[in-house]
This record gives C-alpha cells, sequence and structure tokens, in this order.
C-alpha cells in the first residue's frame, strides 16, 4: 500500500468556457484547443486523465461541433457528447463550455477555467 497521499485517485468533474471570435469551424476548434489546453494545464493533469467530455454552444454556434477539436487533439478513448444550450434572453453570446470528467487526486483542487470574455459566466471564480 502507498503512502503517498495522492496515489488514490477518484472522478471529479472540471469545468470550462470560452467565447469564440467568429462562427466559423477554425475559430471553434482553436478556442476549444486553447481551454482545453488550459485546462489540462492549470490543472496540472494529462488528456489520459481525461474519462468524458460534455460540451455545448450557444444557439449562434453552428458551423463545428467542439468535439473535433478534441479529437483533433488525440483525445480518442474519450467518450463526448456536444448539445447547443436554450436561449437565454440577455446571455452572452458565441461561447463553448465543456464538462469535464476526470481522474484526479483524492487530495488535488480542481481549477475551472473561463477564458476570452467567459470569465463573466463565474465572476466567484
Amino acid at each position: 500500500m502507498s503512502t503517498d497521499p495522492r496515489a488514490a485517485t477518484r472522478i471529479r468533474g472540471m469545468r470550462g468556457a470560452t467565447r469564440v471570435q467568429h462562427d466559423d469551424s477554425e475559430s471553434i476548434r482553436s478556442a476549444t484547443r486553447e481551454l482545453l489546453g488550459e485546462m489540462l494545464h492549470r490543472n496540472d493533469i494529462t488528456s489520459d486523465s481525461v474519462i468524458s467530455a460534455f460540451f455545448t454552444v450557444t444557439p449562434d454556434l453552428t458551423s463545428e461541433f467542439p468535439a473535433r477539436a478534441a479529437r483533433e487533439l488525440g483525445w480518442n478513448d474519450v467518450a463526448m457528447l456536444c448539445s447547443t444550450e436554450i436561449p437565454v434572453p440577455d446571455s452572452i453570446d458565441r461561447v463553448v463550455r465543456v464538462l469535464l470528467h476526470v481522474e484526479s487526486f483524492v487530495n488535488s483542487s480542481i481549477k475551472h477555467v473561463y477564458l476570452n470574455g467567459a470569465e463573466e459566466l463565474r465572476p466567484d471564480l
């Protein structure tokens, strides 16, 4: 049995969001790749720790599935799903959100990541 307190792992949820400059395939994929990379970096984990990813996009983003960007990063064994959010009056536009389920060490804290103007979604962070 290991005495390292970080040896025990559990499944954790990690949230992130980013705004996209334009509704086109490359802008959505680029913003999504940046977000996913930053989420892994800030939480000091690798893509091997990602179990699943649930993406949502605001109704004004129709050119690409964000999951395609994750596949381009090599996330081929990760279960993924994309969905459109409900149109809420006065909500911010061109947003990709993601909920990752990751295997992380029990004693580690999760850092949720909001980029490119999406920070206003979580002012408490």
